[in-house]
């Protein structure tokens, strides 16, 4: 039986904007089975980014998401509340 994805929220505070944005370049072609990036947006001045992935856990998403841009970011993971989410898929 497969377990129930969740959005994890992954809230970068970036330091290199270019090797963060293009290790998440790499990342989104090596999404583990089953997950699905919803979003990827960045602060218009570049230190700011929020991610939405539906995974297994926030601990699925940390693992692959610090290989490729942890780097480059401190990252902080939240499952999302998508009960009381507005626009979120439940």
């Amino acid at each position: 039986m497969r377990k129930e994805q969740t959005h994890v929220l992954a809230i970068s505070a970036v330091t290199d904007e270019s090797g963060f944005w293009n290790g998440l370049k790499q990342a989104h072609g090596r999404l583990p089975a089953g997950a699905v990036w919803k979003l990827a947006v960045a602060s218009k001045d570049g230190t700011k980014a929020v991610n939405v992935i539906a995974h297994d856990s926030a601990d699925g998403v940390r693992e692959f998401f610090e290989t490729h841009a942890g780097a480059h970011a401190t990252t902080e993971y939240f499952e999302a509340d998508a009960a009381n989410a507005v626009g979120l898929a439940r």
